[in-house]
């Protein structure tokens, strides 16, 4: 399985970016696709998460209200939409891929490289 991250880049505060997880190979409804970040010095940390199989979505509390996770089965694609970003939110942002709903980035087998995401003015 081969993950691939995209729609990065410097974004001022208050704007709202689309990242986009393109994924190959098989998935199956029990998949979970997540997304995680990881600001330089810190741990990576959860983001959001959702199943292939159902609408089920979860948030961490830093981002509930703010961004959307969603996706398109039949273009094996997940979105992280952004709205209302702080500098806080600058990170790298990985998509990754597990068995089983988890918070923990241990528990995700696939991961894609990640993209940049600069909230600067």
């Amino acid at each position: 399985v081969q993950l691939q991250a995209y729609g990065g880049g410097l974004v001022q505060p208050g704007g709202s970016p689309r990242l986009s997880c393109a994924t190959s190979g098989h998935t199956f409804s029990s998949h979970v696709m997540g997304w995680f970040r990881q600001a330089p010095g810190k741990e990576r940390e959860f983001v959001a998460a959702i199943r292939w199989g159902r609408a089920s979505t979860y948030y961490a509390d830093s981002v509930k209200g703010r961004f959307t996770i969603s996706k398109d089965n039949a273009k094996k694609t997940v979105y992280l939409q952004m709205n209302s970003l702080e500098p806080e939110d600058t990170a790298v942002y990985y998509c990754a891929k597990a068995n089983a709903l988890s918070t923990l980035p241990r528990e995700y087998r696939d991961w894609g490289q990640g993209t940049q995401v600069t909230v600067s003015s």
